[in-house]
């Protein structure tokens, strides 16, 4: 098993330093460590005949994930994560239908020209936006209490995240707790919790309906106590919020052993 991680834009042979202390911690694990150049479209060491590789680093486009497949397969090396699968995790559209009852109710639009009068058409008190992929946590924020407000916004997601990926989600506002988000990682059909304890039962739910190799899963409590997810992501691209590099690292061992041994 092979982990890796995006290469640092000065010397293109190490990881980037933001990801340094993952990529030391695998490596002292046991774990066979290379870095993806990505101006160079190259993998640096180049994986092994058979290997399973992991990608761990910054997000990418579906594009950019299929090329590194590509680097990957040419190797005759393994990608844990497939660029489909890579997708129906990272892409908010492919998810949501198959927990649309264990998140906040979800529409859609590829088409933006009339995305103000569409928004009025759901009838909501209030709009939470993002593309496929994030919100916008800078300037104006993602939460609308009113669709007028919408073209303002696309503006700022433009200017401040520098596209949007494949399309705008309007979700329904609810009102969560804030302090309540957790974040949990799903491993070939297994979830895991950040401190190795009991994982709820919101998170197993999903667990037993999305099939991915390896994903993120974020739940948050709303005002009314009932947990609600917030959140799928691929976990090959995923912070380690709320998780130690450690804690992560113990996720991949047991799966690693028979590779290692």
């Amino acid at each position: 098993m092979r982990v890796v991680f995006p290469a640092d834009y000065f010397k293109s042979s190490q990881p980037d330093d933001v990801f340094a202390d993952q990529a030391k911690a695998f490596a002292d694990a046991g774990f066979t460590v290379s870095v993806w150049d990505e101006s160079a479209r190259k993998l640096k060491p180049t994986p092994v005949v058979g290997e399973t590789v992991i990608y761990r680093g910054w997000m990418m486009t579906p594009e950019h994930y299929a090329e590194f497949c590509q680097q990957v397969i040419e190797s005759q090396a393994i990608p844990l994560t497939s660029p489909e699968q890579y997708v129906a995790a990272h892409h908010l559209p492919n998810w949501y239908p198959l927990i649309s009852d264990l998140t906040p109710e979800t529409v859609c639009f590829t088409e933006l020209g009339n995305l103000q009068a569409e928004l009025e058409n759901l009838g909501w008190n209030g709009f939470f936006v993002k593309d496929f992929v994030k919100s916008l946590k800078t300037s104006l924020g993602s939460r609308l209490e009113h669709a007028n407000a919408i073209r303002v916004l696309m503006a700022e997601m433009e200017k401040f995240r520098g596209q949007i990926e494949g399309g705008i989600c309007v979700r329904q506002l609810e009102e969560f707790k804030p302090e309540t988000e957790r974040r949990y990682f799903v491993l070939l059909g297994a979830p895991y919790a950040a401190d190795g304890g009991s994982v709820p039962d919101l998170v197993r739910r999903v667990a037993e309906r999305i099939h991915l190799p390896f994903y993120s899963v974020d739940i948050i409590q709303r005002g009314d106590k009932v947990w609600r997810v917030v959140e799928i992501g691929d976990g090959q691209v995923s912070d380690l919020v709320g998780w130690t590099v450690d804690s992560f690292v113990e996720l991949w061992r047991a799966l690693a052993v028979p590779a290692m041994s």
